[in-house]
């Protein structure tokens, strides 16, 4: 434990990466489908390890995953963990890497976490996230204002209503709170699909830091042609 006259917050990342991917249509988990040489997840922990913000960061994945020991992580750094134990959805992934790091982390550090399904992650996304948040008492995500109009369908995929897209915004990651805060929201948490709706239910309200449309989600096989041309065509 650190003496408190000199404590300074840390920051740990957590990306779960214990799904499978099952709407890639692919037999191999999303997280190692190849995007421009490399394992998706590469990409995003690259970024992740080279941010000099970042203290350690942490992949957890199945306990049966056997495809992480293929490849050669080694150029990452000493910041790079796998935790090999993944839960059946991401919060409970999420959950296990807190417990796993409990003996290393102080609960007022900071945990960023990060999709592995996210590999156009750039460093500025994640300096301004935690600029953003440093002295933020809650915490918060980095998202975009919602851009197209949202139509609200029946059973049948006829449209019921028009949904004002005023003050939404589209979550992304990574999603940023304090270690203590996130861990007890998690477990007390059901059915929530990201950090941020834990905290939500936790009656506490995350900060909104506008991200951009690069740090996209691959969740379709289209979605690999796109990661590849932003990565491809991102300015230095």
């Amino acid at each position: 434990m650190r003496a408190m006259q000199n404590f300074h917050p840390r920051h740990f990342a957590i990306v779960p990466a214990a799904g499978s991917g099952s709407r890639m249509g692919a037999v191999q988990p999303k997280q190692y489908l190849p995007l421009l040489g490399a394992p998706l997840i590469r990409h995003s922990l690259e970024v992740l390890c080279a941010t000099p913000e970042i203290d350690k960061v942490f992949v957890v994945l199945s306990v049966g995953d056997a495809e992480w020991k293929r490849h050669d992580w080694s150029a990452l750094g000493p910041k790079l963990v796998p935790l090999f134990c993944g839960g059946a959805t991401r919060a409970d992934s999420v959950l296990g890497g807190l417990r796993a790091i409990a003996n290393e982390a102080e609960q007022s550090d900071w945990v960023l976490v990060h999709d592995a399904a996210r590999p156009c992650l750039a460093r500025w996304h994640i300096e301004k996230l935690i600029r953003g948040l440093a002295h933020d008492e809650v915490g918060g995500l980095l998202a975009v204002p919602v851009a197209d109009t949202l139509k609200r369908a029946d059973a049948h995929h006829h449209v019921v209503a028009t949904v004002p897209r005023d003050s939404l915004w589209q979550a992304q990651t990574p999603q940023m709170f304090r270690y203590v805060m996130l861990r007890r929201a998690l477990e007390a948490a059901t059915d929530v699909t990201d950090e941020a709706s834990a905290i939500e239910a936790a009656g506490l309200r995350p900060r909104l830091i506008e991200g951009d449309a690069t740090n996209l989600k691959v969740t379709y096989p289209l979605d690999l042609h796109l990661a590849e041309w932003i990565l491809n065509n991102r300015e230095s």
